[in-house]
């Protein structure tokens, strides 16, 4: 599994020939990144005195949203194994034989399968990214001020992972003949894509005025 190698070994198989793990398998990392580091702000948040001096509404937030970081970090790395698994599939089915009809049938069926993964697996990634900016603009708001701009950097990986996964949902629904489900699709990647740049950019102005 991916997640397995030692960081070095990962860096080298992704420079490699070999087309995965590639933008979908590191859109889905970079979702795991950021929870990793929001759960960072929020473990050095969490029993110190400025979280013991917050109402209870506020400690209630910051400990929902440091339990939901911690699940999603691990989701986020399992949609990066997914993600390599379904582009390896999508591969092998258009290596398949198409002599006899059975055959043909088969390969058919294999590669719709194969491409209905290769476009749901991103945007499942981007959809679930997206939820992270609740989580860190928490941690921007009442984490701790010294670990601000690690809350900043998850918001930058958030972004990057939702750009990255739309990018594959966009690369994979090429082949696809219904033209008004491809505008449908792509008009959910436009929106969500500018939903995220705008939670970015407030995310980002918060932390800046805080470093003032």
């Amino acid at each position: 599994m991916l997640q397995d190698l030692k960081l070095r070994d990962f860096i080298e198989e992704l420079g490699s020939s070999s087309p995965a793990p590639g933008g979908g398998s590191i859109a889905a990392l970079s979702a795991s990144l950021a929870s990793a580091l929001s759960s960072m702000v929020f473990n050095l948040t969490i029993g110190k005195k400025e979280y013991l001096e917050y109402n209870d509404a506020i400690k209630e937030d910051i400990d929902t949203s440091s339990k939901e970081v911690s699940l999603c970090k691990k989701e986020f790395l399992n949609f990066m194994e997914k993600d390599t698994e379904a582009f390896l599939s999508l591969m092998k089915a258009y290596r398949m034989p198409k002599v006899t009809d059975k055959e043909i049938k088969a390969r058919k069926e294999a590669i719709k399968k194969g491409n209905e993964n290769s476009q749901n697996i991103p945007f499942e990634v981007a959809k679930k990214a997206y939820k992270l900016y609740c989580y860190i603009e928490t941690a921007v708001n009442y984490g701790n001020k010294n670990a601000i701009s690690d809350a900043g950097v998850a918001a930058s990986l958030t972004e990057t992972a939702i750009e990255g996964a739309l990018l594959n949902v966009k690369i994979n629904i090429r082949s696809i003949k219904d033209e008004a489900y491809k505008k449908k699709i792509a008009d959910e990647c436009s929106n969500l894509l500018k939903k995220s740049t705008d939670k970015k950019k407030k995310i980002m102005k918060i932390i800046e005025e805080k470093l003032k």
